[in-house]
């Protein structure tokens, strides 16, 4: 529980109230069910880190680490040499985000994994923590980041900004000011200095541009370098949150954001918000995810795409400036990466090929699903519980005028609809086994299972197959 002020005295500041409750709670292990949440949620997203470390939109990290994996404490994705902690975690975050295939807390529209497990891991690695150490620090930054979004759910991104960055940074600096084992005063600056660390804007939707990968990484190496200055004597503002420029008035406008996450503070070690983030199953916008199942509805119903006269797809007014705007754009994306963000071209896709999965993105969509994609057109969905859940809805008009019509009440992997964890060690092998040699995905996942950090090191360091 969080440190309150006598009523007479001087108030501490949300920060502060916020280093009181997390070390509080990193005196207690997790809960069982956190504990294994936490391992399914890493192990995913080393998963997907791995398989971004060999496919085409990994590439400006892989040179990226040429440079700078030369040797070093931390573990780099790919790579045999290791590299600087900060440096590790901006490559690994890099390469978690880029395939768009990591898990979202979704009321708070939060990328946790690929910020918090580079940070988590590259922290304890150059600390030499244990794995239950590493573990327990990546959950209660996921405790950090959700309650952050949700204390103001949607406005960061109608403010122009993507929640996981801007938030993203304090909150790894939160985790490796654990991991490093500072003090309070240190711990509190961290999160200060790591304000001025924030950045991520969503003007990567303009193109589809792959920077977008940029924001996990930026976020986790701020924080690894802010808990590294603050360790060295920097300072920073006690007011990071709410601030007269702290985080929620400059990135969300949001007046009231501060209380709220206030009250959202008090549970903190008694309620866990990790067990509730999704797991994604498609390497794409996790908006579109309901979309492609619904898709999938169609084709069992024996929908073909030649028989396609239109597609009407409703969609919830959060999701539609992301995967329908501008819908010219969205019907003929410059490249296949850009598709991840387009609801025709992923509607199209699933007809057409009777799939949506990483091959689906490497390339420029074909002529089929090009020419459905234009038959395909959107307006809202009224009554939507974005982001709580991801629904979709599907009209689909068929030529001599028969008509189809589905509906998905939130995508496989959310809360609501969680998947088995032999789903989740499906997902995590097939991406293991692009970048590293046989059988070292299955040293990797038991490496995460018994909480062995330094056995996970050592896996993730193999030579991988080019």
């Amino acid at each position: 529980m969080a440190r309150r002020p006598c009523r007479d005295g001087p108030q501490l500041s949300l920060s502060r109230q916020l280093v009181a409750a997390l070390r509080a709670s990193a005196r207690q292990p997790l809960p069982g069910e956190v504990a294994s949440a936490a391992r399914l949620h890493f192990l995913d997203a080393l998963g997907v880190g791995l398989a971004a470390s060999a496919a085409a939109v990994g590439a400006p990290y892989r040179g990226l680490a040429q440079d700078l994996a030369r040797g070093g404490a931390a573990t780099v994705f790919g790579a045999r040499l290791g590299a600087a902690p900060a440096d590790a975690a901006l490559i690994n975050g890099g390469l978690c985000h880029s395939l768009e295939f990591d898990d979202t807390h979704t009321g708070s529209i939060m990328h946790g994994s690929s910020v918090l497990a580079p940070a988590a891991l590259a922290a304890a690695e150059v600390a030499n923590a244990s794995g239950a150490e590493m573990l327990g620090a990546y959950a209660r930054g996921w405790e950090v980041l959700a309650r952050l979004g949700l204390a103001a759910p949607g406005r960061f991104h109608a403010a122009g900004f993507q929640a996981t960055s801007v938030a993203g940074a304090i909150a790894a600096a939160l985790v490796a000011a654990e991991l490093a084992g500072l003090d309070e005063d240190r711990y509190v600056a961290a999160a200060g200095i790591a304000l001025s660390q924030g950045a991520g804007v969503m003007e990567f939707l303009s193109n589809g541009s792959s920077v977008k990968s940029l924001h996990s990484g930026w976020a986790a190496h701020g924080g690894l370098l802010a808990a590294s200055l603050a360790r060295a004597g920097m300072t920073g503002p006690e007011t990071a949150l709410e601030g007269r420029n702290g985080l929620f008035r400059q990135f969300t406008g949001d007046e009231n954001a501060a209380r709220r996450f206030e009250g959202l503070m008090q549970d903190i070690g008694q309620r866990w918000h990790l067990t509730e983030a999704a797991f994604k199953f498609y390497p794409c916008c996790h908006y579109l995810h309901p979309f492609i199942e619904a898709a999938g509805l169609l084709a069992d119903r024996g929908v073909k795409p030649e028989a396609v006269s239109s597609i009407l797809c409703r969609v919830p007014a959060g999701a539609a400036p992301v995967i329908c705007e501008p819908w010219a754009l969205k019907q003929a994306p410059e490249t296949g990466h850009a598709a991840r963000w387009s609801l025709p071209i992923v509607v199209a896709a699933r007809l057409a090929s009777g799939k949506v999965d990483l091959a689906t993105f490497e390339r420029a969509s074909g002529a089929d699903v090009r020419v459905l994609a234009q038959r395909i057109r959107w307006e809202p969905l009224h009554g939507a519980r974005f982001p709580e859940r991801f629904e979709a809805e599907l009209r689909c008009e068929l030529a001599g005028g028969k008509v189809e019509e589905v509906r998905v009440d939130d995508a496989f992997g959310n809360y609501s609809r969680p998947p088995g964890e032999a789903a989740v060690l499906e997902k995590f092998h097939a991406n293991a086994a692009l970048a590293l040699p046989s059988g070292a995905g299955e040293e990797v996942a038991k490496a995460v299972a018994s909480s062995d950090r330094a056995a996970l090191s050592a896996a993730l360091r193999q030579p991988v197959p080019r």
